[in-house]
């Protein structure tokens, strides 16, 4: 009965629709609050779900929960994409969920069935007084992961031996492990600061997936993250202090310290490629191909621990943008890349050309006809232009 007095389940994703079958289709985020839910025991239906609606009723056709008792933040954040294509030889009308775990659920469009199985696999339990998680969570078995899932030592950074005994020094304060990694509270008995919970937002509200109808390959936008949250005491953050609040909350435990798992001397700690972009194939499933978002950004490329390594594209660490067409995969680098707009052999990946934006490319792109020439418009912001609309034309 938690809904009556949390509330805060919505979209917060855009929706999309399938108008010959008069469904909408809509990706909502999990209950107030992130990181803790004792006070809100359950699964937490509908949050964190897909749902369908019937447009012209309003009622609920079908939904699915992709994470159970949503405690990580792992709200559904792009839009769903319907497609066509042919499964196991057979015609399937489906729509396909990106996620920020790193996966793509897919199901039938009408009836909400997955496309492939999707198994109720264990997951590590909380500590924390009073929350109780889901035993289980729901993974799909296709397609395979687009994005790091979980952190271990093999997955730390190793471009030189002192960067990665760095590495290695910090995680000795954290509680490393899989997906659905669950938090701890501050002063914890082990007398670890905090735990790491991988992916952060793998596909994100940035940069949202395309999908290419005629041949049912999607184009998903990646950025790899970990983050660390403190979980402390609720009457901390109602006492007296210089945080501004609305008065006591009904959760016994709050939420400090949000952003991003630092590394040695700045740099990420896990791994390149930091963000990418990943051709998977709908008909099967299966991955085609994936390259890094953009190139490997200057402040990495010239920092002084890398001097002499010989650094692979790293990519940068932002939501890539992506926008199909008929022979092209055109692609921006997100908030923290360079004014740029690529354009990729949609089959390979490769990059084919490359022109300049007037800043950053955000969020997402529209193209059009007008008298015989091909024209894409993308959205970009940045210092000292606040969000535009840029317009090119193709040759």
């Amino acid at each position: 009965d938690a809904w009556d007095w949390t509330g805060d389940v919505s979209s917060w994703a855009p929706l999309s629709a399938d108008p010959e079958r008069g469904l909408v289709y809509v990706p909502t985020n999990p209950p107030t609050i992130d990181f803790y839910g004792g006070f809100r025991p359950g699964d937490g239906l509908f949050g964190t779900s897909v749902i369908a609606l019937d447009v012209q009723t309003g009622e609920r056709v079908w939904h699915f929960q992709t994470v159970h008792h949503d405690i990580w933040n792992f709200d559904n954040p792009t839009a769903p994409v319907a497609l066509d294509v042919t499964v196991d030889g057979r015609p399937r009308q489906i729509v396909v969920q990106a996620t920020k775990q790193g996966w793509a659920y897919t199901f039938d469009r009408v009836t909400g069935e997955p496309i492939w199985p999707s198994e109720e696999r264990p997951v590590p339990q909380s500590e924390v007084p009073g929350e109780q998680l889901s035993p289980t969570q729901p993974m799909p078995t296709r397609p395979a992961a687009y994005e790091m899932q979980g952190l271990t030592e093999d997955d730390l950074i190793d471009f030189t031996p002192e960067l990665r005994a760095e590495a290695l020094e910090i995680i000795q304060n954290y509680r490393l492990g899989p997906i659905f990694n669950p938090p701890i509270q501050r002063g914890h008995p082990s007398g670890l600061r905090s735990f790491v919970s991988c992916p952060s937002g793998a596909s994100n509200i940035h940069g949202p997936t395309s999908a290419d109808p005629e041949t049912g390959v999607i184009y998903v936008g990646t950025r790899r993250g970990c983050r660390s949250e403190n979980i402390v005491p609720g009457e901390l953050i109602d006492a007296p202090n210089d945080i501004k609040t609305t008065g006591r909350t009904y959760s016994q435990f709050a939420v400090v310290n949000r952003g991003d798992f630092r590394g040695p001397q700045g740099l990420p700690i896990y791994k390149p490629p930091y963000a990418r972009i990943v051709a998977i194939d709908m008909n099967t499933g299966e991955h085609l191909w994936e390259t890094p978002n953009g190139d490997t950004p200057e402040r990495i490329r010239n920092h002084p621990a890398l001097a002499g390594v010989d650094l692979p594209n790293t990519g940068v660490p932002a939501h890539p943008v992506t926008m199909v067409t008929k022979t092209l995969l055109i692609t921006a680098e997100g908030t923290a890349g360079l004014p740029r707009l690529h354009a990729l052999d949609k089959r390979t990946g490769e990059r084919r050309g490359t022109v300049a934006l007037p800043a950053s490319g955000q969020y997402g792109m529209m193209g059009y006809l007008h008298e015989g020439a091909q024209y894409i418009v993308v959205q970009v912001a940045g210092r000292g232009l606040p969000g535009s609309l840029a317009a090119l034309r193709l040759p």
